[in-house]
């Protein structure tokens, strides 16, 4: 898996080389877990609006989502208010889990930090139960903090 980590990394580097359109960027980093990863059937973005104080549904491939999580709720929301990554290895044992797809039953996320604000929760999600692990949270945030020197908080923020 190390292998894949150094790949992922260097691929959304080079994918998103002299690009500046955020929404584009975020939209091609989900893209490319979800074209990476196995046994996934969700992954994508929740941006922080802080005009509503909620994250809203960003860029993602998948089924339809949620479209609005408070800080502090479900998974996404508690990785937010807690600037941390969380492997849910049962969804369905996390107390105050939001269940977008019934399909789902493990989960990672992780936080995107540009300029030390968090804008963003990576989310990706799982049929299939525990199956995130330490390294696939060390691949995503090495994944995130490659993504975070190809997007602009400005212009993140000023999308509401």
């Amino acid at each position: 898996m190390e292998h894949l980590s150094s790949i992922i990394v260097d691929q959304i580097d080079a994918l998103l080389q002299d690009e500046h359109n955020s929404v584009t960027n975020l939209s091609n980093a989900a893209a490319l877990i979800n074209d990476t990863f196995d046994q996934i059937n969700w992954a994508g973005f929740y941006l922080f609006n802080g005009s509503t104080n909620e994250l809203d549904l960003g860029p993602f491939q998948g089924k339809v989502a949620c479209m609005h999580i408070q800080p502090g709720s479900g998974v996404v929301g508690t990785s937010y208010q807690q600037n941390k990554p969380i492997i849910v290895p049962d969804v369905h044992a996390f107390a105050g889990h939001i269940a977008c797809d019934a399909a789902s039953n493990s989960e990672i996320v992780v936080p995107v930090t540009v300029d030390g604000q968090t804008v963003a929760i990576l989310d990706i999600d799982s049929p299939a139960l525990d199956r995130f692990n330490d390294e696939d949270r060390a691949i995503l945030v090495d994944f995130t903090a490659q993504l975070a020197k190809h997007l602009d908080v400005k212009a993140l923020t000023t999308l509401y």
